[in-house]
């Protein structure tokens, strides 16, 4: 029997995710264990930064017009999709990462950047320090109440993972079902976070959707 995928990021990107997951043919189950929201910032003067760190597609989705003062600053995104949303709102994209924020700082610096700015979310893996300069939190994912009855849906279930947080906080819900749950996460540092007791725990060879679907596919069957 193929297991069900549980889709567990936020809007917008929870329905763009189970639609991939439907289209390959698999059951989805959409819960997003966190909502997103805008938050007040003001945007530093740019002249102090060489490039502009985005760890997520949230930030340059929900940073609103503050964003258009950074538009000069060449922008490393930590994966793909995070890079479209970055040009989509006019941002230049100067390099885009295959791993997680950690990965990515590395590469600014073996590429001689040495002052980037870091855009993200209030609660964030990646902090200040070499060559993230300085950081500004532009969202917040703020955790949603979630049914004991919907956490025993996810028995036998695969879960896709697509942060250290959503990790985190699935361990805590299914604490007691984590022998039957099958994780695809998108990165291996996201793996290590959910810790142990899972039936299975497999990163994606990308920190990309199609790349985690395309594992969630493998581990459904």
């Amino acid at each position: 029997m193929t297991r069900a995928v549980a889709v567990l990021r936020p809007e917008p990107g929870n329905a763009a995710t189970a639609a991939r997951v439907e289209a390959a043919g698999l059951a989805a189950i959409r819960l997003p264990l966190f909502e997103t929201h805008a938050l007040d910032w003001t945007a530093p003067d740019p002249r102090a930064f060489d490039a502009l760190v985005l760890t997520s597609a949230n930030a340059p989705r929900l940073a609103g017009p503050g964003l258009e003062a950074l538009k000069g600053l060449p922008v490393f995104a930590v994966g793909p999709a995070t890079a479209a949303a970055a040009e989509a709102r006019g941002l230049s994209v100067d390099g885009t990462g295959d791993g997680d924020g950690a990965d990515l700082a590395a590469t600014l610096a073996a590429r001689g950047f040495s002052r980037a700015l870091l855009l993200a979310g209030r609660e964030r893996r990646l902090q200040v320090g070499g060559v993230i300069a300085a950081a500004v939190a532009v969202y917040a994912s703020d955790p949603l109440p979630i049914d004991t009855a919907v956490i025993e849906e996810l028995a036998g279930a695969v879960a896709l993972l697509h942060s250290a947080r959503a990790a985190e906080r699935l361990g805590e819900l299914a604490a007691h079902r984590r022998a039957t749950i099958r994780l695809a996460t998108i990165s291996r540092a996201v793996a290590e976070a959910a810790g142990p007791g899972w039936a299975r725990v497999a990163a994606a060879s990308a920190p990309d959707d199609d790349a985690l679907v395309a594992l969630a596919r493998r581990l459904a069957d």
